[in-house]
């Protein structure tokens, strides 16, 4: 079966940067059905000749659920009206559960979904589906508090490895990356720091008060290159830009490459204006290996979900031109 063509635009006259926009952005809107204030932060993976997606979806309830979506092209999308359910769970599960910020990370032809749930507090939630019609629960991956789980798409040294950022019950006006691996997607140890946020010690000013891991780990011959999340705090709030950093491929804790300068912040109306404003933030990548394009899906003032483009040649060299020294 043939793999789908990602989305793709060409990069407008005019735009200097290494990412840009799609024309087409937000992709997804509130009302993609009835009572849906926001679509966002959620994560798209290839399945069969179409894409697939789990999306965090809020109706007038405020409550954050996940849902499962359908497109054939990666950017019209058929959003599930109701929350996914697990065909197998653990014990002593809330309820109610809120769930929010999705990632789906495809390892050895399982997808594996991991999100912020509540567990006594926010924690990385984990389940795995073949067919994003079953989802199978399993434990959580941290202690609370913790955000941002990220999983490697690959085992390494013969392990599982993921990316969180441990925080607290509330906004968490702090936080850096750490890893930490698994034999087998439940028992996690060997916890490392990976990156610090950023500030006058590291250059990253951008990313002065937290960083989150972003989109699932491209392995490219420099490393594992991570579109992550900066934030910076402002006179008025929280300001979410996103980054590139290059990991080691055999010892993923290890920085090679971190750009000082940001990839993409917030300047358009639609990340500007809405539920919380001034919000970027990446959340999946597909990557076409036979042209090094690369289609970025991120969500926009915590409202709706959007596009932007670029190459991993372009993210690369932008990422080792002016990069922090570790």
């Amino acid at each position: 079966m043939n793999a789908p063509a990602i989305p793709w635009t060409l990069r407008p006259d005019g735009e200097a940067g290494p990412v840009w926009r799609s024309p087409a952005n937000p992709i997804i809107r509130p009302g993609c059905f009835e009572g849906v204030l926001g679509v966002f932060n959620s994560a798209v993976v290839p399945f069969g000749n179409r894409f697939a997606g789990v999306f965090r979806v809020e109706t007038h309830r405020r409550f954050p659920k996940l849902h499962t979506g359908f497109s054939s092209d990666g950017a019209n999308w058929h959003i599930e009206p109701e929350p996914l359910r697990f065909a197998t769970d653990v014990a002593d599960r809330p309820a109610e559960e809120y769930a929010y910020d999705p990632r789906v990370t495809t390892i050895d032809g399982r997808h594996h979904v991991t999100w912020c749930a509540g567990d006594t507090g926010p924690t990385i939630g984990m389940a795995w589906t073949e067919d994003f019609q079953a989802y199978h629960r399993t434990e959580s991956a941290f202690l609370p508090f913790n955000r941002n789980g990220v999983l490697l798409p690959r085992r390494v040294d013969g392990h599982y490895w993921m990316l969180s950022r441990p925080s607290d019950d509330g906004h968490t006006p702090f936080g850096d990356i750490y890893i930490s691996r698994s034999p087998d997607l439940t028992h996690w140890g060997h916890h490392r720091l990976v990156m610090k946020s950023g500030g006058l010690e590291h250059g990253v000013w951008w990313s002065s008060t937290k960083i989150g891991a972003g989109a699932v780990p491209i392995e490219t011959p420099e490393g594992w290159l991570i579109l992550y999340h900066g934030v910076m705090g402002l006179c008025n709030g929280f300001e979410y830009s996103m980054g590139a950093a290059l990991l080691d491929l055999e010892q993923p804790w290890r920085v090679r490459y971190r750009a000082r300068r940001l990839l993409l912040t917030p300047q358009a109306p639609y990340e500007t204006t809405g539920h919380v404003a001034g919000v970027v933030f990446p959340c999946a990548a597909l990557v076409d290996d036979a042209t090094g394009r690369v289609a970025i899906y991120y969500g926009a003032a915590d409202t709706t979900t959007c596009l932007a483009f670029s190459t991993l040649d372009e993210i690369i060299a932008w990422t080792k031109d002016d990069s922090v020294v570790y």
